[in-house]
């Protein structure tokens, strides 16, 4: 019974450190902005935009500020909601942080850039671009 015990506690320990290693299941940046992406809610996804940034969706660059890139990625999800998406690589300097991202739409394969500053009540999205893959 105690080898028991003693097994049922490792295995808790190695899927906690398993799931804690893999990405977006710490509590990081990306992981809320992943799923805003994902479920394509402009509105949520929103409330990570600093006040002014750059948008650029399909090869249509703005800087805007964040009400106005808001409307911008809420018309593209509208005529374009997403079935999957998912973070393939980030890096990070100093306090700033960089995400790539891959993002499906109808059978329509998109690479997402997402770049982050540290402010003073958080990290905040500078730049988001969606391209789709050709």
């Amino acid at each position: 019974m105690r080898g028991l015990r003693i097994f049922a506690v490792s295995l808790m320990f190695i899927a906690g450190t398993v799931a804690y290693s893999q990405p977006g299941a710490s509590m990081d940046v990306f992981y809320p902005i992943a799923k805003y992406m994902e479920q394509g809610d402009a509105e949520k996804l929103s409330a990570w935009f600093d006040d002014h940034m750059e948008i650029s969706v399909n090869g249509v660059c703005s800087d805007s500020g964040r009400n106005q890139a808001r409307q911008i990625l809420k018309l593209f999800f509208d005529g374009n909601r997403p079935s999957a998406f998912s973070i393939r690589h980030t890096a990070s300097k100093a306090n700033m942080k960089y995400a790539l991202g891959a993002m499906t739409i109808a059978s329509v394969n998109y690479n997402v850039t997402i770049f982050v500053n540290l402010r003073d009540d958080g990290y905040r999205i500078q730049q988001l671009k969606i391209e789709k893959v050709r």
